[in-house]
């Protein structure tokens, strides 16, 4: 099993939450659909997204109790469009070591298929992709008027 970094949980997360708001439990079985994860990992994630003005959050009444709706936000948005470009430039090179692997693998000694094109492309790929998920990491936001000060 891989283990999901908080760049790559957060776009998970933002990427629910964009097709529609969810609570706290819902959203993790639609996340647990696809990949494992549990509510005491999420949460803390939601309450740092909700932090960092990615997340709003609404109570709706159910059952005699309230509900906490969590929404994306403008920010949220743009974040995880930049999470988006880096995971597909991310994706694509591990995608090509893979490949190279199984080339490797199938056909000839590593020391004598490492082809010098396919190493400088993925020192490209791996650098854009470096770049790209610190910038991603690094998302800041101004105050909304209105927001009051922690």
């Amino acid at each position: 099993m891989f283990q999901l970094g908080s760049a790559l949980l957060d776009g998970c997360v933002l990427a629910v939450l964009a097709r529609k708001d969810a609570y706290g439990y819902s959203l993790t079985q639609d996340i647990k659909q696809v990949i494992p994860v549990s509510e005491s990992t999420l949460y803390p994630v939601l309450r740092r997204l909700q932090k960092e003005n990615m997340l709003t959050t609404y109570d709706q009444p159910h059952s005699g109790r309230n509900r906490r709706y969590y929404r994306i936000t403008d920010d949220g948005h743009r974040h995880l469009r930049n999470i988006h470009t880096s995971w597909g430039t991310f994706k694509q090179g591990v995608d090509t070591l893979l490949a190279l692997n199984a080339e490797d693998t199938a056909t000839a000694p590593a020391a004598e298929v490492a082809d010098e094109k396919a190493q400088e492309q993925m020192e490209r790929i791996k650098k854009k992709a470096g770049e790209k998920l610190a910038d991603a990491s690094t998302v800041t936001t101004e105050p909304q008027e209105g927001d009051q000060a922690s």
